[in-house]
């Protein structure tokens, strides 16, 4: 009887406790959306395009996109299923929006913006590293996406190595139709 007690009671708690969960998750506002989120989620598919950067030009890249999360994150999945496969999650925080990308370097720069991003120009600076022993390392530092038009996208990585600017990567896409 003591059992039969002990469990109608945590039923009921349980009970109660979901309760008090569904109203808060009701009671929470929306966060207000962000346009620069916006538009990486309209990148969702497969992209095509050039790799240019100082020593290597021209080289063939592909970069899908997809929106997971219930549409609260954007993976940049560049060089899929290549050996130096790079996947990149893009999110608001905030009024800014936030990035790790994961490296074929064994790093994992974080980036942000500043403020609200509703241009066709979406820049996101170093703000720290995961795997990073200093960072004078070398490692991806920043990114500037420039939303061409729809079809268009052009990325600018730059890198630093011993503390400064070591080269810039450009990725010039196209959609995949």
């Amino acid at each position: 009887m003591k059992m039969a007690t002990m469990l109608a009671s945590f039923v009921l708690l349980s009970a109660v406790a979901w309760l008090g969960y569904a109203d808060e998750k009701k009671a929470r506002p929306a966060a207000e959306k962000s346009p620069g989120l916006e538009k990486f989620k309209q990148l969702a598919g497969e992209w095509v395009g050039k790799e240019t950067s100082g020593k290597e030009s021209g080289q063939e890249v592909h970069v899908i996109y997809k929106v997971t999360s219930a549409g609260s994150a954007v993976v940049e999945t560049i060089l899929p299923g290549g050996e130096h496969e790079m996947v990149t999650v893009i999110h608001q925080d905030g009024d800014d929006l936030a990035l790790t990308h994961y490296c074929a370097l064994g790093n994992q720069p974080h980036m942000k913006t500043k403020g609200k991003t509703d241009g066709d120009k979406i820049a996101f600076k170093f703000a720290s590293a995961s795997n990073l022993k200093s960072e004078k390392d070398m490692h991806m530092h920043d990114v500037t996406y420039t939303f061409v038009d729809p079809d268009t996208l052009k990325a600018e990585w730059t890198h630093y190595d011993d503390g400064k600017l070591a080269g810039t990567a450009v990725f010039e896409l196209k959609r995949k139709k």
